[in-house]
């Protein structure tokens, strides 16, 4: 058995215990946002009671949930109080009525300045019992760049008779965790073509980066050890996900100690050990958007990332 059959073997075993064990949310109960188009709609007057900074226009339940970058806020505050422009034409929907879920992706504007957001909202019963803001500046113009408007393909429907079932999605946008962590890259049916954009900036498949690393395939770049400074991959959260797109978000809460200030680096020529020295311990909570072709593979990753302190709180009380 070769190395591509014997890849493909163990994706489709991981895949399919990753879908058995999956939980699959019901659809909430009298959901007012019973398709995806609702869902995306909520998303919009969202973003536009945001920018207004009025809460009031939109049906929040009596005890509902809103974190920011980790922190628990009162609705009504933190970029309720600062956001200033509606995003531009780089905007992400992932609608999933099954959830009662949405996640999204926009540039928009926050006291003038551009700023990346990623959001999830959660419905049930016709009210948003669920908000969550993950926010990141953007102060390179490289990165800025990017972020005009989606990559070519990511939105581009999947004809209806090649969609996957939404519980395949999930379990393959889920498998890009503990392949991440495991520092092993066949874990995850990573496409040859793959591309991540972390905050705007390609951090794989990129023949312009400074770095070797930078510059190489989305599977590889994982098995060479290169991110053996993660410690965990906690409060990883993947229950969204577009049929009809390919598209799966996902959330989580990278922790970081750099207690090793020295790594191995693997099957990368003229790199033995990655030096970690400048670093200091700190978490990212982080946001992924994962385009899946029919074919089951992973083409193309965007993700919101923000550091806050080493052992910060997640906001969910886990």
């Amino acid at each position: 058995m070769n190395d591509m059959v014997l890849k493909k073997f163990l994706i489709l075993i991981f895949i399919s215990i990753l879908s058995a064990c999956a939980t699959v949310n019901p659809a909430p109960e009298n959901l007012a946002c019973s398709d995806r188009e609702c869902l995306k709609t909520l998303v919009d007057n969202y973003l536009q009671a945001l920018v207004q900074g009025n809460p009031e226009q939109l049906p929040f339940a009596e005890d509902a949930v809103f974190v920011e970058n980790v922190e628990r806020k009162a609705i009504g505050t933190g970029l309720w109080e600062t956001a200033s422009a509606l995003p531009n034409n780089y905007r992400i929907y992932v609608p999933d009525p099954v959830s009662g879920q949405v996640g999204f992706f926009g540039l928009m504007e926050a006291e003038g300045d551009p700023m990346l957001l990623g959001l999830r909202l959660q419905v049930k019963q016709g009210q948003i019992v669920a908000a969550e803001h993950l926010i990141s500046w953007i102060t390179n113009d490289a990165m800025l760049a990017n972020l005009q408007n989606p990559r070519a393909g990511l939105l581009t429907p999947i004809p209806e008779s090649q969609q996957l079932p939404r519980e395949e999605l999930l379990a393959i946008g889920y498998s890009y965790y503990p392949a991440l962590d495991e520092n092993n890259g066949i874990l995850s049916p990573l496409a040859d073509d793959c591309v991540r954009f972390e905050n705007g900036m390609q951090t794989s498949n990129n023949s312009g980066a400074a770095s070797i690393f930078g510059k190489m395939l989305c599977g590889p770049q994982l098995s060479s050890n290169y991110f053996q400074y993660i410690d965990t991959i906690n409060n990883r959260r993947v229950t969204i996900a577009d049929p009809e797109t390919g598209l799966v978000f996902g959330l989580s809460h990278f922790r970081h100690s750099f207690a090793e200030k020295e790594t191995p680096i693997y099957g990368v020529e003229g790199q033995t050990v990655r030096d970690l020295t400048m670093f200091n311990p700190f978490d990212m909570p982080a946001m992924h958007i994962f385009k899946i072709g029919p074919e089951g593979q992973i083409h193309q990753i965007e993700a919101v990332g923000v550091l806050v302190p080493y052992q910060s709180p997640t906001g969910w009380g886990w």
